[in-house]
C-alpha cells in the first residue's frame, strides 16, 4: 500500500491505496507522529499520489472548506475486510450527505434487526472512514453514538454539523477544529 499526508482546512489527512483502489483514510489527529504511525502499519509506504488518489485529496480538502462532496464512486480497496462489513459499508456509502441512518435501520435494512451491535463493529473497524460515511450512523435515540477516529463523538458531531446535520449539541458548543 502506497500512503500520502495531506493539509485541510480542518487538518492533516492521510491516505493509503493499491492498484484496486483507496484502501485507508486517516482523520485529522492532533498528534502528526500518531497519524504517520497508523497509515504506515502493516509496511506502508509513502507514494506519489495517483488521479484517482489526487483527485480524492482534492475531494477531501473541498469537504473540509464545507462544499458538499460525493464519495460513491471511488473505488475502494476492501481486502482483508469480512464479507458482513463490506455489505455494511456497500449499503452505508449510499446515505448521502446531510442524511443519516441508525444502526438498527441499518441492520433492519441487511435483514436482522438484532445486527444493530455487529453494525457498530463494523463501523468501528471501517478503514475508509468520510468515504465510508459512518460519521453518518447514529443512535436509535438520535444521539452520535460511539466513533472511533480521533476526537471520538466530538468529531462525528463536528462532521455531521458541517453537512447540516444538528444530532443536539447546543448551540455554541461546538468549533470546527479538528
Amino acid at each position: 500500500m502506497e500512503t500520502v499526508t495531506f493539509e485541510t482546512a480542518l487538518g492533516l489527512f492521510g491516505l493509503g491505496w493499491t492498484e484496486r483502489g483507496l484502501a485507508r483514510v486517516l482523520l485529522p489527529d492532533t498528534s502528526q507522529k500518531a497519524m504517520l504511525e497508523r497509515l504506515g502499519r502493516d509496511g506502508a509506504q509513502p507514494g506519489e499520489p495517483t488521479r484517482l488518489i489526487a483527485g480524492m485529496m482534492n475531494q477531501i480538502e473541498d469537504y473540509a472548506e464545507g462544499l458538499e462532496v460525493h464519495f460513491g464512486d471511488v473505488p475502494l480497496d476492501l481486502a482483508g475486510v469480512s464479507g458482513f462489513h463490506r455489505r455494511v459499508y456497500e449499503r452505508l456509502v449510499q446515505v448521502p450527505w446531510g442524511h443519516t441512518i441508525t444502526y438498527g435501520a441499518l441492520a433492519r435494512e441487511l435483514g436482522d434487526p438484532g445486527l444493530s451491535r455487529a453494525v457498530g463493529q463494523a463501523m468501528g473497524a471501517n478503514p475508509i472512514p468520510l468515504v465510508i460515511p459512518c460519521h453518518r450512523v447514529l443512535a436509535s435515540n438520535g444521539k452520535p453514538g460511539g466513533f472511533s477516529a480521533p476526537g471520538g463523538t466530538v468529531t462525528k458531531v463536528k462532521m455531521l454539523a458541517m453537512e447540516g446535520v444538528n444530532v443536539g449539541t447546543p448551540a455554541g458548543q461546538m468549533s470546527f477544529g479538528f
